[in-house]
């Protein structure tokens, strides 16, 4: 199975100009490799002048949970679609911290996947206590988000775990390879309790937090991480492409 590289750009760069020329370099890059998909985010406003390759394609960062209506300022998932995108991130920590619920989370899992597109739904703990109950807490964020998702519809999932606390360029360090294996496991045993083992174990899990150039290989190697969730490397295309690379290598 290849490795899924996704790339996260949330709110940049600030314009086409910028978003063509580091789209570009990328491109330039992942039309070498074989070995490994590529998903590139962008903000919505930019898919549809960028246009993807081989094993590069578009998804989007987010969708508003009604397919239409009177609601100003919201992407539906088949605006999103129709731009170019053929997967969409849902979940993703910044969201819920601006109080996206598991409940909201799993109304977009639901209409993405019915819309045709691949979901990349993403979850983890805010902070981790030595008696292992925020494992509950993380089993019981996957059973929400996944209600009602039917198992033709989960071969349509990419899950990443992303601890909380190691997320964005501001946290003081990544998880450990060895920690996002436990965990991975972990959230296969959930979704062979809700879609059969055998599915679960075609469903890919990432890990997202701090990704470098400097751990991917570690999280690709040791960890047995399915791929990975670049936020702010993605945007710096020489260390983008260091990653890529070594997912390529690693597959």
């Amino acid at each position: 199975m290849k490795k899924i590289v996704v790339a996260n750009w949330k709110m940049n760069p600030e314009t086409p100009r910028e978003a063509r020329r580091l789209f570009a370099k990328v491109k330039r890059t992942a039309d070498r490799l074989r070995r490994i998909a590529i998903v590139v985010c962008p903000p919505a406003v930019f898919l549809s002048l960028l246009r993807p390759g081989k094993n590069l394609v578009l998804g989007g960062q987010d969708i508003f949970n009604e397919p239409r209506g009177a609601f100003t300022g919201s992407i539906s998932a088949a605006q999103i679609k129709y731009a170019g995108a053929g997967h969409i991130i849902i979940g993703h920590s910044e969201r819920r911290r601006l109080g996206e619920t598991d409940e909201l989370v799993n109304k977009k899992v639901r209409l993405a996947l019915k819309t045709g597109l691949k979901v990349i739904l993403c979850l983890g703990e805010t902070a981790r206590d030595e008696r292992s109950d925020y494992l509950r807490a993380l089993r019981g964020m996957l059973e929400r988000d996944l209600d009602r998702v039917s198992r033709a519809e989960a071969k349509d999932l990419i899950i990443v775990y992303e601890p909380v606390w190691a997320i964005g360029g501001s946290a003081s360090s990544a998880d450990t390879p060895e920690d996002f294996l436990e965990h991975a496991l972990f959230l296969k045993k959930v979704l062979a309790a809700g879609f059969g083992q055998n599915l679960a174990l075609s469903i890919p899990i990432l890990y997202g937090g701090s990704v470098t150039p400097e751990n991917a290989a570690d999280f690709l190697g040791r960890g047995e991480a399915a791929g990975l969730l670049v936020g702010h490397e993605s945007l710096r295309a020489d260390r983008f492409n260091v990653i890529l690379r070594l997912a390529d290598g690693s597959a």
